[in-house]
């Protein structure tokens, strides 16, 4: 598994490409010959950048869905809605399909941010305000998720 760290700025160009930020591109060198995956996000409208590897262990969870529930099916088709493979090329620029700059609302400012194994990719301006909306119960939404007590096992149900 990917522990990614860090929040970086860098621009995109009119083709939609990004150049990797060279904390990431260090932190993912085990792994960046093997492709990623790109998809929106389920509850913002930013992109996930999942290395191969994290998006296959993600998929096995899935795979395991009945699909003969329509609920399932629904998600499932949901969830994978405009999903691509994609790489970084030699010169360390990521290419951003034309679909997915327009889901995200992607113009020239961006904003890279982990998000433990994957990277969110942010139009930089929806980035700020979706960290600005936040701020204002972050506190309360730490206590609620990360607010049990450590000598006792994580409750899945949080």
């Amino acid at each position: 598994m990917v522990n990614l760290i860090g929040t970086y700025e860098c621009k995109a160009d009119a083709k939609g490409r990004l150049m990797m930020p060279v904390a990431f591109k260090k932190q993912l060198s085990p792994v960046l010959q093997d492709g990623f995956v790109l998809k929106r996000a389920v509850f913002q409208s930013c992109l996930e950048l999942y290395p191969i590897a994290e998006w296959n262990l993600l998929m096995q969870k899935i795979n395991k869905l009945n699909r003969f529930k329509k609920k399932n099916n629904d998600f499932i088709r949901r969830f994978t809605a405009g999903v691509k493979m994609v790489e970084i090329d030699t010169a360390g620029r990521l290419l951003i399909p034309k679909d997915l700059v327009s889901f995200a609302g992607i113009t020239k400012d961006l904003v890279l941010s982990s998000a433990v194994n994957i990277i969110e990719i942010w139009d930089k301006g929806q980035y700020e305000k979706a960290i600005d909306d936040m701020a204002v119960d972050f506190g309360d939404l730490a206590e609620e998720v990360m607010g049990f007590d450590f000598d006792n096992e994580i409750s899945h149900d949080q």
